[in-house]
This record gives C-alpha cells, sequence and structure tokens, in this order.
C-alpha cells in the first residue's frame, strides 16, 4: 500500500475524538439529509443514504433523528438547505490537505477554513490544487491479534480487497469503494473484528513530517475537524511513532 493518511490511525494514538458527541450527530444529520435529498428517500435505492444511516446507528443516533433527517432530505419536513463544497490546501511542510464542508452559508465557512489554515501555518489553495494527489478508496484497520494474517488475507481477498500492509501492532486493508461493503461483510462473517472501517480519501504519496511541522499539521488537523460545517478532512502527512509520543499529551 503506498501512502494512506495516517490521520485516523493519529488520532486513535492520541485519544482525540472525532469531536463531541452532538457535533458527531450534526454531521450524521447533514449527511442523511443531503443524501436523502440527492438520492431520495429511500435506502434500498440509495446506496449513499443507506452508508449514511449505517454510520448513524453505529454511533447509537435514535431512529426518530434519523427519520427526521430523511424526511427534511426529501422536503416532507421543513429544513436548512445544505450545499457541499471540497476545499484544498497546504499544511506545514507542505502537506497537501482535502476537506469535505455541508453549510448553508459558503462565505461564512470559507472566512472561517482560510483563518484556521493561516493560525497553523498554512494555506487555503485554489480548486484543484491538491485533489488530483488523491484517491477515493474503503480502508479498514484489523488489530493484529485479533486474527491470523493468513486467515485475514484469504478473507478480504476472496471479498475483492485491493491491498494489505502489515503496521507494528495493526493490519491495514485497502479496497476498491465499490468493494468497501463486500469486504467488512465478509469481516463480519468471518468474526473478524476491525478498529475502522471507512471510505476515505487515499493519498498517492505522504510527507514525513516532524518536529514544529508535525506539531503545526496535529493542531491543524483538530482545528478543521472542530468546525462546525467540516464533514471530513484528509491529509498526505505521516508522523513517525516516536514523534508521535513526544507530541501526544
Amino acid at each position: 500500500m503506498s501512502g494512506h493518511s495516517k490521520w485516523s490511525s493519529i488520532k486513535r494514538k492520541k485519544g482525540a475524538t472525532d469531536a463531541k458527541r452532538g457535533q458527531v450527530f450534526t454531521r450524521l444529520i447533514k449527511e442523511i439529509t443531503v443524501a436523502a435529498r440527492i438520492g431520495g428517500g429511500d435506502p434500498e435505492g440509495n446506496a449513499r443514504l443507506r452508508t449514511a444511516i449505517a454510520a448513524a446507528k453505529a454511533d447509537n443516533m435514535p431512529k426518530d433523528n434519523i427519520d427526521r433527517a430523511i424526511k427534511k432530505g426529501t422536503g416532507e419536513l421543513e429544513g436548512v438547505t445544505y450545499d457541499e463544497f471540497l476545499y484544498e490546501g497546504y499544511g506545514p511542510g507542505g502537506a497537501a490537505v482535502l476537506i469535505e464542508v455541508m453549510t448553508d452559508n459558503k462565505n461564512r465557512t470559507t472566512a472561517e477554513i482560510r483563518h484556521i489554515f493561516s493560525k497553523s501555518s498554512g494555506n487555503l489553495g485554489e480548486a484543484g490544487c491538491v485533489a488530483w494527489m488523491f484517491d477515493k478508496k474503503g480502508y479498514i484497520v484489523v488489530e493484529k491479534g485479533a486474527v491470523d494474517e493468513e486467515q485475514l488475507m484469504e478473507v478480504i481477498l476472496d471479498a475483492g480487497a485491493d491491498d494489505i500492509q502489515e503496521g507494528e501492532k495493526e493490519f491495514e486493508v485497502v479496497t476498491d469503494p465499490g468493494a468497501f461493503e463486500a469486504v467488512k461483510e465478509a469481516l463480519d462473517g468471518a468474526g473478524i473484528q476491525y478498529l475502522l472501517a471507512e471510505v476515505t480519501m487515499h493519498p498517492q504519496s505522504v510527507v514525513q513530517l516532524e518536529g514544529k511541522n508535525a506539531e503545526h499539521m496535529l493542531r491543524l488537523m483538530e482545528q478543521l475537524e472542530d468546525q462546525d460545517d467540516v464533514q471530513k478532512v484528509y491529509a498526505n502527512f505521516d508522523i513517525p511513532e516516536g514523534v508521535m509520543e513526544q507530541l501526544s499529551p
């Protein structure tokens, strides 16, 4: 595997949460609403909505919240209209950053994201400046102690996974987006537990960061994820294990 963004793994190692629970629910509701608006309210015929509902259930969102979000998307209930945007920029050390946003006020969101970049030695860039460095991929992390490597390889490759990389404590599985659900279901069927499973933007190469660049990059990522309109943040940096230990609280 070449250059997966380590941000998801880094968050776990730092003990950082994705966001406060209220923020998590807000992001999930936005995604469900937009998915229903674009593809209709029937999850059987709307893969994006089906994925959003599954994520909401995984975070224990009440069924009533999910149903209301779908109805707001289809117009059965009144609600705010969110538009989707992709922001691109550069963080400390030249790391590429992609930010998926859903907002009802683009001017406000753009100003806030620009300010976050400037505070952390980064720059908000023009459309297309870094998106070409990323490919959309499924990404699943399995703890080494949870499974034998040969068994894991047999399950995921038979289900259509592209690649697997062995880390110090984890296996990282990469799939085509179209095969992601099949690979996840195969792991579930084999009783193999995973630490993380998501469709993400997979960088084609990574930038190694240390010292102040690593510290500023982590701050940039955390502040972007705390911004209310941000749905997901991707980047192509990696931080060595020893440096991470120094930066961890």
